[in-house]
């Protein structure tokens, strides 16, 4: 979909990982010594965004950086590409950051497996709920959960506490699987006011996730790097895009260029000291654990040591919610 170069706007260099199906923001990165990989969704992959946090990080460090950010993505999307999750294990540092809790299949309601922001179906729990709405009007999860809540405000905090429930089940799976060093970034606009698309009841992006989810994941990451900020509104918000005429009110919806700045400004730290530390070495040899990483002092990041097994991260929660029999 983004290979496609108009008039005015730019040109994303796209590509593919052998064995992958997601297309990829280019350019295509060298990953034969240390670099560092960066999953998310349309936030890091920087549609309309000339360099992305990610870009503006490798110019920083003087390292490669993949980009493997997937526009309209979430968590869902790389736990099942084991390509990207495979090159993540040979990177020297992956930075999650953190996507929304509706862009993910759950007991009440199906996802695009690779476009995890369209609704494919809801559950028959789900239909049971909510016997007054017809969804197959719906063809955007955003759209679908719009409707649920004119509904019924009441009936609508539990399909959040599900959607919750289900982001904390898939991103302690995915950190397990991604192994070795991981910061965890929780990258978004805070106060909505005046922003119609971001107030309630899904609040700031990434939706439905709070200080407490994140908080609760600390023990699992190396570090946890938190940049919010109030948003920017109307044409600043597109300030430093490239995009054409017809792309500028998608380019206004986007992340604006100055928290992509913040971001790396924010990610360069922590990372450099991952480096200097001599990590990079290990990858000519075994990978240290992440418990034994450096504790970093100071600055806007938070950190604390790793427990980390595979076996044990893949909980019975995610066989549940993913069965094709619990999805009507």
């Amino acid at each position: 979909m983004y290979d496609r170069i108009s008039a005015g706007a730019l040109n994303y260099a796209p590509y593919r990982l052998e064995g992958s199906r997601l297309l990829l923001r280019g350019p295509r990165p060298q990953t034969g010594g240390a670099w560092c990989a960066f999953l998310g969704g349309s936030e890091t992959y920087g549609r309309f965004v000339p360099a992305p946090y990610p870009a503006l990080v490798e110019r920083s460090l003087g390292l490669p950086c993949a980009n493997f950010g997937c526009q309209g993505g979430g968590i869902e999307v790389y736990l099942k590409d084991e390509a990207l999750l495979e090159a993540c294990r040979g990177a020297s540092v992956t930075v999650i950051a953190a996507t929304g809790a509706h862009a993910l299949s759950n007991r009440y309601f199906k996802v695009h497996p690779r476009r995890n922001d369209r609704f494919i179906r809801a559950s028959a729990t789900l239909k049971d709920f909510y016997r007054d709405v017809d969804f197959s009007e719906f063809h955007f999860t955003r759209h679908m959960l719009t409707g649920l809540h004119a509904r019924s405000a009441e009936r609508f905090a539990r399909v959040v506490a599900e959607m919750q429930a289900a982001w904390m089940a898939r991103m302690r799976t995915l950190i397990g699987l991604v192994g070795g060093r991981v910061i965890l970034l929780w990258l978004g606009e805070d106060d909505a006011a005046g922003d119609p698309d971001m107030s309630p009841p899904f609040g700031p992006e990434p939706l439905f996730v709070t200080a407490r989810m994140i908080d609760e994941l600390r023990l699992m990451v190396h570090e946890v790097v938190i940049c919010r900020s109030p948003p920017l509104l109307g044409v600043e918000r597109s300030q430093g895009m490239v995009m054409s005429e017809i792309e500028a009110p998608l380019a206004r919806a986007g992340l604006p260029v100055a928290l992509h700045r913040r971001a790396a400004d924010a990610l360069v730290g922590p990372l450099r000291r991952l480096f200097m530390a001599g990590w990079h070495d290990s990858l000519a040899g075994s990978r240290p654990s992440a418990r034994s990483a450096p504790r970093p002092e100071g600055g806007v990041s938070t950190q604390a040591p790793a427990c980390r097994g595979k076996a044990s991260l893949v909980l019975p929660y995610d066989n549940l919610s993913l069965r094709q029999d619990n999805i009507m």
